[in-house]
Parts: C-alpha cells; structure tokens; sequence
C-alpha cells in the first residue's frame, strides 16, 4: 500500500523534498544501496551500523505516515457520508449453457433478466450436430441402423423402429406377429426407461436429490432386459426390416413379468414421496401453462400436448404395430401446467407396463423375421466383385431397394411424435431422409413459457418442458385433500354403522311384534339419527348419590375412543389400506376402550340397575357392534381398492 502510495507521488511529482513522504522514499533507495553494498563487503562493520540506524528511521516514519492516514480517513468519514452504490436499472443478458450432452443436451439459452424477471429467451441449438440425415442419405438402411440410437440416447429403440418402419411402409413389407408384439414390448420398455431418466435429473434440478438415485435402479433393471434380449444396453442394433435381429432368449419372458410387478411398486413409491409433497407442488404447480389453442398452434406433441386437455397419441390414433390388440388408456390432464406434465408421464409408465403384461402373456409363436423380402445388391461389375470376395473379401451386405416414393412416418416417442420423412429413388439409399425429433418442435415454445416468470423456473420449464395459477385457492385445496381421506372412511363407516343399527332395530322389532314409538324417515331409516339428536339436546341428569367425577368420564372415554379408532387406519394412496394387519388390530384395540368408559359410567352412578345397563351395554358392543362395524371396513376398503 505504501510502496504504491510512493510511486503514485513520484510519477505526478507532487512530493516535495521536505516531506516525510520523501524522506521515507530516499532511505528506501540508501537501504538498497547498503545492502548491496554489504553482499560484496560483509565485513564493513560501519555500514552495517548505518544500515541498522536507516532502517529505524524508515520504521519510524512509516508507523507516522500509517496513523496519519488512519486518521485523516476518519475525518473524510464524520464529514462525508460513504457513497453507496446505486441499483442498477438496466437489463442483464446470461448465457445459460451450453450444457453437457450427458446432462440437457447441448443447448445454450441468451436470457435477458430484470432482477430475476425473465425477460426474453433465446433458445440456440447445432452445438452438436452430427449430420445424421446426410449420413442415412448415403448409407443403406442395415448400414444405418447403428447410427440411430444416437439421435435420443433415452429413447434408443423408437429410433430404430421408426428408421424400419419407413422402407416397409414404402415397400408394403409385412411384418410377423411374434415380431410386432416383440417391438412393443421393447418399445414401452424403452418408454419406460426415458420417462426415469426424465424424473431424476428433473426432480434434482428443482432441489430433489433422493429420487435421481430411486430411478438408477428400475432403469438398470430395464437396461439388464435389454442387454440379455440384444446384447447391448443402449446402443442396440436390435430391429430389422421385417422383424428383429433375434428372438427373446429363453426365461427372458418370466424375467421381464417380474420386473413388472416390481416397478409398478416402484412407481407408487414414487407418488408418495414426489405427487403430494408441497415444496415439489410449490415449484411446478401453475409453471408455464399451456392452453389448448397454444399447443395446436405451436405443433406440440406428446406429454406437453395431452397435458394441455388433447387426448392424442399415434398409438391410438395411427395404430401401427399392434397397439390396438392391448387395453390401455391414454393418459391425459387439462390444466396445462408442469405438475400436469408430470402426471401425464407417471401414468404413461403405469400403462406401459399394462401393455407390456399383455405383450408378454399373449405373445405368439412363429418367426421373428420376415426373411422372404431380403434382397441383394444388384451384381453390376462381376470381376470387380470377384476380385473383392476373393482378395478383399468386401462381401455385399443385405439390402433393401426402395422404390420410386415419398413418405411420411412417424411412432410416438417418449418426448413426443418421432417422424421420418423419406424419398426413394430405386436405389438402395434414400434420396431424402429428413428427421422430425419431437425435442426440437416442442422447444420452440420455450420462449414464450418463461417470459415474465423467475429465473428459477427457467429449469422447471425447461426440464418437465411443461406447466393452474390457483395461488390464492392453493392453501384451500391443500387443507381440502388432506381432510378428505380422513373425512371419506369415517363418513362411510358412519352410515354403514347407523344402517345395521336400522336394520337391528327393524328385525328385532318384527321379532317381538311391537311398533317403536317414532319411526323418522321413509322405512324408519333416519330412526338412528333421529335418536342421536334427541340424544344430544337431552338434559344432563347426574345422580345424587353417585361420584360424579367418575360418571362424568366414563363417556367421554368411549366417545374419544371411537374417534381415535377412526385416525388410525394406516390408508395409502386411493385410500387403500396399506397395512392389513395392523391396522385391522390397532383399530380394535383401540375400540375395545369404549366398553369400558360404558362400565367406568355404570359404576359410577352408584346403581345397581345402572350399573347393569353399563354391563348389558359393554356386551352388546364387545359381542356385535364392533365386528359389524369391522366388517363395515373391510366392505368400505374392499369397494375403495
């Protein structure tokens, strides 16, 4: 600080000779003159002396300069005040990415901030552009094929089942049975296995990093089916113009129905952990919202479009393969928003499994390739030829001769409508192979979705590329369905109890040929109800002799216990019990209290004939009212599963 200071005065000289300033600046120079002088001359013991006397003086001179500075910032302090630095009011340009092709692609955003108000955004894609179409436009079809998996490393095979499907459709190539059932299956697998990689990176990004671990273990388990049915795990190679490569190993079947049932609990594993928590809620709930005309207008597809309220999707609507042999459902929302996204995609994985259960429990038998349409280069020079089977051994390879037509096909991907549209020229390559990837049509929409929102949204957006503005009826729903699981088995066990009481009543009635005194409702139906509010606006009558403190809980024991007895049912998702046994024990423990709060009342009233009634009606409850009631819940719980 000093030496800057020093250097500062001398370069403007401004510093006169009689200032400490200067005089600090000069020993500086005499002290390098002496120690230079000293390296040669170790011996001159005098101006050693005067070295020790120089450096002193520059120590004292400079502690002096040290406090006078200290000082005169103090005064510049108390007299003016410190500038403080203005909000700047101009807008921000960040660049965000270009990310890694492992994590969102290789996508750069240019977004303008106010603040953290996004402002613009431009989306900027070919960071990695690998000229995928003019590759296919000069291979043949079997030479392309293990190229293709590289356009959606998620997605793999719906690359290669839509590379198949445009020279068969072109040529009229007929499938087999066992064949097509054999791509839907790999096709709802590979569904699978891109809606995962989907969730985990997605719930990472807004703050959730337990389930980007969950989903590396289903996908490994999707991943291991995939390796023993093609022997790779993503870069399969495993379709074929009229079939597959192979057939499904032995065991591969029974292997794959487990994996079914052990992710359909994975899956509800998921929903309790992500669907109903709130932070999650707070964070994509009313993101980016899409509107019907919004998604027509854009051409989006897939999951952006069925969540915006449009029940399409190719495999209902083209109905290619053999997805209309199956019973599935199309999984759709009407809000528009992200958290609609991301039902449409949970339930798109519950169907997927349904289609492949069906898959593999009615798969046919025959073969898995239609070897009769395989074809052969024309020989156009046989010497040549010769001389490269004999020497080169460059051995033609089988190839498809597509006919003089145009085309278009798509399947519908994960991400959305995966297209190809080809041209034939009665060559064994395309003359025109141009892709639709869904990823780059529904990313055109981005712009307009992040506009106006936070910063922080950009990667919610982004990520679930999807999107109800119900913030000020948000708290109201959420106190709402967490009161209806509890209010839905107690309100159903009620009126199930009261019937049987009605019907109790009417048969012990018939048996002793007497008309009760009121018969409230039509069939004496409301009877029970009526009873109870009679019950309730009764006057308190509390016998003289007996403890009144005694007599006073006995009731409020059996009430409280048959309240509890109803808070503790263990229910799961779709108010399904989730723990059979303890909650069916629990429960009856719990209510085996209220018998006795009826004998506590009995005893306490210091009457015999009380004291009767407490027992007759603590037996009455042991003995049928609480098996009723019990299989009043079990009916309940059955009709709710």
């Amino acid at each position: 600080m000093v030496k800057n200071l020093f250097i500062s005065v001398i370069s403007q000289k401004e510093a006169n000779r009689g200032s400490v300033e200067f005089q600090v600046f000069s020993f500086t120079n005499k002290i390098r003159r002496l120690t230079s002088h000293l390296e040669l001359h170790r011996k001159d013991y005098l101006s050693q002396r005067g070295l020790r006397k120089t450096l002193g003086k520059r120590q004292r001179l400079l502690s002096y300069l040290a406090k006078k500075n200290r000082q005169f910032m103090e005064e510049l302090i108390r007299g003016k005040p410190m500038n403080v630095p203005a909000t700047r009011e101009d807008l921000m340009i960040v660049n965000m990415g270009p990310h890694h092709p492992s994590m969102h692609g290789v996508l750069r955003l240019i977004i303008t901030l106010d603040g953290e108000d996004v402002i613009d955004c431009e989306p900027i894609l070919g960071y990695l552009h690998r000229g995928m179409e003019k590759i296919a436009e000069n291979r043949t079809i079997i030479q392309y094929l293990p190229y293709v998996t590289r356009w959606d490393y998620l997605a793999t095979m719906f690359t290669e089942a839509i590379t198949v499907n445009a020279p068969e459709q072109l040529g009229n190539i007929q499938v087999p049975k066992r064949a097509s059932y054999i791509r839907v299956i790999m096709l709802e697998l590979s569904r699978i296995a891109s809606h995962l990689l989907w969730l985990g990176p997605f719930m990472a990004d807004i703050g959730a990093q337990t389930p980007f671990f969950y989903i590396f273990r289903e996908r490994e388990l999707v991943y291991d089916l995939f390796e023993a049915a093609t022997g790779m795990r993503m870069m399969h190679n495993y379709f074929r113009i009229g079939g597959v490569a192979a057939d499904l190993p032995y065991g591969w079947i029974d292997k794959c129905l487990d994996f079914c049932d052990y992710f359909l609990t994975g899956v509800s594993e998921y929903q309790k952990l992500i669907t109903r928590n709130p932070i999650f809620l707070e964070r994509v709930e009313g993101v980016g919202i899409i509107g019907v005309e919004e998604a027509i207008n854009w051409g989006l597809s897939g999951p952006m479009l069925r969540a915006s309220g449009i029940q399409w999707d190719l495999r209902k609507v083209d109905r290619y393969e053999c997805y209309d042999e199956f019973d599935w459902e199309v999984q759709w929302q009407k809000e528009g928003d992200s958290l609609s996204r991301y039902l449409v995609r949970i339930g798109e994985m519950m169907e997927s499994i349904k289609i492949i259960q069906q898959a593999l429990e009615g798969i046919p038998g025959g073969p898995y390739e239609n070897l009769e349409i395989r074809c052969f280069d024309r020989v156009r020079n046989p010497e040549l030829n010769d001389f490269d089977y004999r020497f080169i051994s460059k051995k033609p390879s089988p190839t498809f001769e597509l006919s003089k037509q145009e085309l278009y096909v798509r399947v519908e991907a994960p991400k959305g409508e995966l297209g190809v549209f080809l041209i034939g020229d009665q060559n064994v390559f395309p003359w025109r192979w141009k892709i639709r990837p869904p990823g780059f049509i529904n990313l055109q929409i981005l712009p307009q979705l992040v506009k106006r929102m936070k910063l922080a949204d950009i990667m919610t957006i982004l990520d679930i590329n999807s999107f109800s503005r119900l913030e000020y009826l948000k708290e109201v729903y959420g106190m709402i369905w967490v009161l209806v699981p509890i209010f839905t088995p107690v309100l159903g066990i009620t009126i199930g109890v009261l019937a049987i009481v009605w019907l109790e009543r009417e048969i012990s009635a018939g048996i002793q040929q007497r008309i009760g005194p009121e018969y409230a409702g039509p069939l004496g139906i409301l009877q029970a109800l009526a009873d109870g509010t009679k019950l309730l606006f009764k006057e308190n009558l509390l016998p003289s002799r007996g403890d009144t403190r005694l007599f006073s809980i006995g009731p409020s024991i059996a009430v409280i216990s048959i309240l509890l007895s109803y808070l503790i049912i263990p229910f799961g998702s779709n108010l399904v019990l989730s723990d059979l046994n303890i909650g069916v024990f629990l429960w009856i423990a719990i209510s085996s209290i209220a018998p006795i709060g009826l004998l506590m009342s009995g005893y306490g009233s210091n009457n015999k004939y009380s004291f009767l009634g407490g027992l007759r009606a603590a037996a009455q409850s042991i003995s049928y009212e609480i098996p009723l009631t019990l299989c009043v819940l079990s009916i309940s719980l059955r009709a709710i599963r």
